[in-house]
């Protein structure tokens, strides 16, 4: 039996038509597909909706992966693969595997020898890199940084140090309903001439990105970026050459 492949089928930033964003390879591989496993099962159908998928929405298979998967709920997962037919992983937004449990899917497969194939799309983190005019040839993403206060305040100063020390671009997310508090947090922590870029609604009509030391952003009324998904790149020392 020759398995199926595993597609990594990136979605949507934000609302935005399919085609503005996704090249057409993308969205063929994408409508064509009868089984997904996908982060969270009610975003997931109004992505597949907007692409006009091949079948109707109601015969597309759709499951949930958990958000710590065992390898054997993995393994049980690709059963669709093992017997031949193509299948598509999908995030919430931007690319599967990078800030969501599909890493532990894609791992499984390629245990099972069965062939992985990324398709082209957005991903905020690169995206918010490339626009941030920091050091693009070494960064480290953080993903999510801890919501208690000080051990966020802890974490920015870890950071800063790291950058400071080895010249890093550091990249990290947040829920969007707290993205007030992290930015009060970082500019009451972080060194005046450290610079911070803030990448906020990337790929939508609302896109606005802007970097800057801390000192400029000091005394900035935040709440211009509340509940809006965003992405937070910082850079201490000297700007890249």
């Amino acid at each position: 039996m020759i398995h199926g492949r595993l597609y990594l089928v990136p979605n949507l930033l934000g609302v935005v038509a399919p085609d503005a964003v996704l090249p057409a390879r993308t969205i063929a591989v994408a409508r064509r597909l009868a089984y997904y496993v996908v982060e969270n099962a009610k975003p997931a159908r109004a992505f597949l909706k907007s692409l006009v998928p091949d079948l109707p929405l109601r015969e597309i298979q759709i499951v949930e992966l958990d958000e710590s998967p065992t390898d054997s709920r993995c393994a049980e997962l690709l059963a669709p693969a093992r017997s031949g037919f193509d299948m598509g992983l999908l995030s919430d937004a931007g690319c599967p595997g990078v800030a969501d449990p599909g890493a532990s899917l894609v791992a499984e497969a390629h245990r099972e020898s069965i062939a992985v194939a990324p398709l082209v799309g957005p991903t905020a983190v690169l995206l918010a890199l490339m626009a941030s005019g920091m050091n693009g040839q070494a960064f480290t993403f953080h993903g999510y940084l801890p919501v208690a206060a000080e051990e966020r305040a802890q974490a920015i100063h870890r950071i800063e140090a790291d950058s400071q020390r080895s010249g890093y671009a550091q990249i990290f997310i947040e829920t969007p309903y707290r993205n007030v508090t992290l930015l009060q947090a970082l500019v009451a922590t972080c060194k005046p001439a450290t610079r911070l870029c803030v990448a906020a609604d990337l790929t939508t009509e609302s896109e606005s990105i802007a970097t800057r030391p801390v000192r400029e952003w000091r005394g900035t009324d935040f709440a211009g970026y509340s509940k809006r998904p965003a992405i937070f790149v910082v850079q201490a020392g000297a700007r890249v050459a």
